[in-house]
């Protein structure tokens, strides 16, 4: 058998990492995170039938996921990993959850990106097929960047539009086509429960192929799953929002049990309770690379250890903590800050429950029960401060500037750092 073709990256002895692609890209669609998480993990991306490097005949007549999760299985076995974490993007996580599913002792740690138990109708993927192989992948080639992205993305990232769009026009029109076949037949959704994995659920807001339903549909189906959803990001999160995406990652595989982690096991307290990579990880993932830089920018000598002191207890246990997960996390902070009358940290909180997978909607159903509980004067205020910070985060709006240091001594950060 002809494996498909596959980039190994990272320390040879650190745990495996899989990385799948989505339907018309290749394995560089994983670029923006490839390298750092190579740092402390065995990283191997692989290319789809017919894409990239991969051999167009890769796929049987009439395939399956299972077809093709198999290919993956026999990758692994060639390269002698036993287990391996996953992530992959669209077709590519569909790949994962397939493995995780039917072999659960291999995959430790699943990661889902923008992706489906189920693609919509098939007659809709079979009529796809038949066009590739009429007229060839050129015109899905010119449209995909429609499906790909959030508006305005395409127009700002030029070069990096086209080098995708030069991969997506290069694939095998019959090995496409096969792929469509298989996706018009893949349904998992009653496969769901039976994925052990800890996994993590990304969905972009803004993905037309794979709406943020879908994402959700994921994190109910599979057990203890734990989901976030990447504002102004549509298919290819991964490619649209990197930073999000990869702090997500580094907190997910972070916090997995099953194999030696080398940034987990660094600097532990007396208890080997605390691991600081793994809550500035948590802490990054919740409240965004650019806010956290910005904090520690500011960290004096005077603020030193109260800085240690939030990322040891509430990053560091609190938010780490598997004892809820970090949605119902965010409804339990946005309500302590309404009651406390926080509403600047309210505002970081609110772009921090979006980062944690909960809608606008949710957001105004936890504010509107805290006029009960807390008072109808704390939600009105609570109200104007969301609103502003869902208009900021929608999509094509501009993006806000960074608030400047603040002088006030219950900010020892400066910014508007931190309630946590």
């Amino acid at each position: 058998m002809t494996l498909l073709h596959h980039r190994v990256e990272g320390p040879a002895h650190a745990p495996a990492l899989l990385l799948g692609p989505s339907l018309g890209t290749s394995l560089s669609v994983w670029d923006r995170q490839a390298a750092a998480l190579a740092h402390d993990h065995r990283v191997v991306r692989w290319d789809l039938p017919g894409h990239g490097g991969s051999p167009a005949d890769a796929l049987p007549a009439e395939p399956t996921v299972a077809d093709l999760a198999e290919r993956v299985i026999a990758l692994a076995d060639a390269l002698g990993v036993e287990t391996f974490a996953y992530a992959g993007v669209s077709l590519g996580g569909a790949v994962g959850a397939w493995l995780a599913a039917h072999h659960p002792r291999r995959v430790s740690a699943l990661a889902l990106l923008c992706t489906s138990a189920r693609f919509g109708p098939p007659e809709a993927w079979h009529e796809r097929a038949d066009a590739v192989r009429a007229r060839g992948v050129g015109p899905l080639a010119d449209s995909a960047p429609d499906r790909w992205f959030a508006p305005g993305f395409a127009a700002g990232h030029a070069e990096t539009v086209a080098a995708l769009v030069a991969d997506h026009r290069a694939v095998n029109p019959a090995a496409y086509a096969a792929c469509c076949e298989l996706i018009a037949r893949l349904d998992l959704r009653d496969e769901l429960a039976r994925i052990t994995a800890p996994t993590l659920v990304i969905g972009g807001r803004d993905d037309a192929a794979t709406p943020p339903a879908h994402a959700r549909a994921l994190a109910d189906g599979i057990p203890d799953a734990h989901l976030v959803e990447i504002a102004r990001a549509g298919h290819l999160a991964c490619v649209e929002q990197p930073r999000a995406v990869l702090a997500a990652l580094r907190a997910h595989l972070a916090a997995d049990p099953s194999e030696p982690h080398p940034a987990r096991d660094q600097a532990p307290d007396s208890s080997g309770a605390f691991s600081r990579a793994e809550a500035m990880a948590v802490r990054r993932a919740v409240l965004g690379d650019a806010h956290v830089d910005r904090a520690i920018a500011h960290t004096t000598a005077f603020t030193a250890r109260f800085q240690d002191f939030i990322t040891r207890y509430a990053w560091g246990e609190i938010w780490t903590s598997d004892a809820l997960d970090r949605r119902t996390r965010s409804c339990v902070t946005l309500t302590a800050l309404v009651a406390g009358g926080h509403d600047e940290e309210l505002a970081m909180h609110v772009r921090a429950a979006l980062r944690n997978g909960l809608s606008p909607e949710e957001i105004g159903a936890v504010l509107l029960q805290t006029a009960v509980y807390c008072g109808v004067p704390a939600a009105n205020s609570a109200f104007k401060v969301a609103d502003r910070v869902l208009a900021e985060e929608r999509p094509g709006a501009p993006t806000p500037p960074p608030a400047p240091p603040a002088g006030r001594e219950t900010k020892p950060f400066g910014d508007d750092e931190e309630t946590p």
